[in-house]
C-alpha cells in the first residue's frame, strides 16, 4: 500500500502539510502509534508515526520529536489536532527541516480508524501477492521445465519490475551478465560490500549508483562461494510484490546453480587424474589424452596455477573459489595435487596475471582471518608441464610469505633473492632466522622495544642514520643507538657487507 492510497481514502480526511521527495511512492511500512518524546528507540526505519501530540510542553520539543524519528529513517508523522487544534507550526517547520512528511488528521477521525483502515489494506495486498507469487513460481519452474537458460528468466524478471538484474560470484564472475558486464570499479564495490554486509539483501553504493544485493540460496552460506543477484535499485523503495519477485527468482538460480555444480564435480576426478598424471611425470601423450578428457584445451599455450587457502575447514572453500576464477578465464582444469595444494591449467593470455589479481583480491573483505596465495607459472605447453608446476610452486612460496590477505606472485616476479629463499623449505629459514635474529625478537618481545622495526627502516634506507631517522621520526642518536644494540645482540656488524648480507635475509625470513 502506498502513502497517496491512504489519501484516497474519503472516511480519513487526511490533510497532506508537507511532503517530502517521493515519499508518496513509498510502500507504506509499519504504523506505529506513539505519543513518546523520542521515540526513535522503538523504530527500525520505513515506519509511520501516528502521535497525538502530547508530548510537546514547548516548541523546541517538536525539534527533538522529530529529529528522534528522522534519525532511525522513519518516513512520515501522522498527528492528531485534538491536543491543540491544529498541528503547531514548529513540528511543520522541524519536519521541513529534517525531509518527514507531515499528514494531519481531523481532531473527529479517530486513530483507530487510521490503523484499522491500513490493516484492511495490508492484508487484501498480502492475499493478492500471495496469489501472484504462486503464478509466478509456476512460470518460472515451467520454463526451466521447457529448457529456458537463467539468462532468459533473468530478462523476464527484469521486465517484470522494471530493473536489470545481473548474476554475479563473490570474485565478480558474471553468470548472467544482463543488459551488460558491469566495469571493474562497479564489481569491486558490489563484491566488497557483499562481503561485509551485516546482513542481505543490503544496497552498495557504485559510481553514483545504488545496486540491491540478494544471496542466490540460502543467505547463512559462506559468502566467498556464494552467487549474488544484483539489481539496480534501492530495494528499500520497491513495493512489496517486486521484492518478492526478486527472491523467486533467486530460489531459481539456486537451483540452476545446483545443476552446473553437479557437472564439475562429475568430471572433478577425471581432472584429479590428469593432474596426478602430470606430477608424477607420466608420458607426455598420456597426459595430453587425460587432460582433453578433463576439458582443457590442449591447442592454446596454458599457465600452471597453484594456490592455497590457509584457513581451518577451507579445503572445499579453495577448489570452489578457484574452479571460479578458473571459469572466469576460459576452459580450464583444478584439482587438488598430492601435497594438498590446489593446481590449475588456465588458458595464456597478456591479461592473465592482472585478472587473477583483481578476481582473487575481491575476496579480501571476507578474508579477515585466512591468507590465500597464488602463484603462477609462465607460459607453457603440455610437453613442459612439470617444469611450468615447479616455476608456479615457487611463486607460490613468494606468495606465502607476503603479509597481505590475498598475494598473487607471477614468475616473472620472482627473483634474487625471493626465488633463493621460496626454494629453502620452512624449517630451515626458521633455524636460520631464529640463529642470527633470535636474541633481537626475545629482546624486543621482553621489552617492548623496537629494534626490528629500527633494523628493517634502516637497512631500506641502505645504512643512511639520516633518512632512517626521518622515516621513523626520531633523533638519529636514538637510531644510533638502537643499531648499536642490535650488533652487540648478533654479533654482526652492519658496516660489512656480508653481516649485513646476512641480517637482511634473515629479516626476510621472519
Amino acid at each position: 500500500m502506498l502513502l497517496s492510497e491512504l489519501f484516497d481514502a474519503p472516511e480519513l480526511r487526511l490533510r497532506l502539510l508537507y511532503a517530502a521527495e517521493g515519499v508518496e511512492i513509498r510502500p507504506i511500512g509499519r504504523l506505529i502509534t506513539t505519543d513518546l518524546l523520542e521515540p526513535g528507540s522503538y523504530l527500525s526505519g520505513g515506519e509511520l508515526v501516528l502521535t497525538g501530540l502530547v508530548w510537546r510542553r514547548s516548541a523546541a520539543d517538536s525539534e527533538t520529536f522529530v529529529a528522534s524519528v528522522a534519525g532511525q529513517g522513519a518516513t512520515t508523522i501522522i498527528a492528531g489536532t485534538a491536543q491543540f487544534g491544529a498541528v503547531p507550526d514548529d513540528l511543520l517547520e522541524a519536519c521541513r527541516r529534517h525531509q518527514v512528511t507531515l499528514v494531519e488528521v481531523p481532531t473527529e477521525v479517530a486513530f483507530a480508524d487510521v490503523t484499522e483502515y491500513v490493516a484492511a489494506a495490508e492484508s487484501a495486498d498480502t492475499g493478492a501477492r500471495l496469489s501472484a507469487s504462486l503464478v509466478r513460481q509456476r512460470q518460472l519452474l515451467s520454463a526451466i521445465a521447457s529448457g529456458r537458460s537463467l539468462d532468459e528468466l533473468a530478462a523476464r524478471i527484469s521486465a517484470d519490475i522494471g530493473h536489470d538484474c545481473r548474476v554475479i560470484t563473490s570474485t565478480g564472475r558474471h553468470v548472467v551478465p544482463g543488459p551488460a558486464e558491469l566495469d571493474d570499479e562497479t564489481l569491486d564495490a558490489v563484491t566488497r560490500r557483499f562481503l561485509t554486509a551485516d546482513r542481505t539483501p543490503a544496497v552498495a553504493d557504485a559510481s553514483g549508483a545504488k545496486y540491491s544485493l540478494f544471496p542466490v540460496g540460502s543467505g547463512l552460506g559462506n559468502r566467498l562461494t556464494a552467487w549474488l543477484l544484483v539489481v539496480d535499485g534501492d530495494h528499500t523503495l520497491w513495493p512489496p510484490d517486486q521484492v518478492e519477485a526478486v527472491h523467486e527468482f533467486c530460489g531459481i538460480a539456486a537451483l540452476d546453480r545446483v545443476r552446473r555444480d553437479e557437472g564439475r564435480l562429475a568430471l572433478r576426478p577425471l581432472v584429479e587424474d590428469a593432474l596426478a598424471l602430470v606430477e608424477s611425470g607420466g608420458p607426455q601423450a598420456e597426459v595430453a589424452t587425460r587432460l582433453r578428457q578433463a576439458g582443457a584445451q590442449l591447442h592454446r599455450p596454458m599457465v600452471v596455477a597453484v594456490a592455497e587457502l590457509r584457513d581451518d575447514g577451507a579445503a572445499d572453500v579453495a577448489v570452489a573459489l578457484f574452479e571460479d576464477v578458473a571459469l572466469s578465464v576460459g576452459p580450464a582444469v583444478v584439482a587438488p595435487g598430492q601435497d594438498g595444494l590446489l593446481i590449475g591449467l588456465l588458458p595464456s593470455s597478456p591479461e592473465l596475471p592482472d585478472l587473477l589479481r583483481r578476481a582473487f583480491g575481491r575476496l579480501s573483505p571476507g578474508l579477515p582471518r585466512a591468507r590465500l596465495a597464488v602463484g603462477v607459472s609462465g607460459e607453457t605447453g603440455v610437453d613442459a608441464l612439470a617444469g611450468a608446476l615447479e616455476e608456479a610452486r615457487f611463486a607460490h612460496r613468494v606468495a606465502r610469505a607476503g603479509g597481505t590477505p590475498v598475494s598473487v606472485v607471477t614468475s616473472d616476479q620472482v627473483a634474487s633473492h625471493v626465488l633463493l629463499l621460496a626454494t629453502v623449505p620452512d624449517d630451515v629459514r626458521r633455524t636460520y632466522t631464529h640463529r642470527v635474529l633470535g636474541p633481537v625478537l626475545e629482546h624486543d618481545r621482553r621489552n617492548r622495544s623496537e629494534l626490528v622495526a629500527t633494523l628493517q627502516e634502516f637497512l631500506a634506507c641502505s645504512g643512511s642514520w639520516s633518512r632512517t631517522a626521518e622515516a621513523l621520526h626520531l633523533h638519529v642518536n636514538t637510531v644510533r643507538y638502537r643499531i648499536e644494540r642490535v650488533e652487540q645482540l648478533t654479533g654482526r656488524d652492519l658496516s660489512q657487507l656480508e653481516d649485513r648480507v646476512d641480517v637482511f635475509l634473515a629479516l626476510k625470513s621472519l
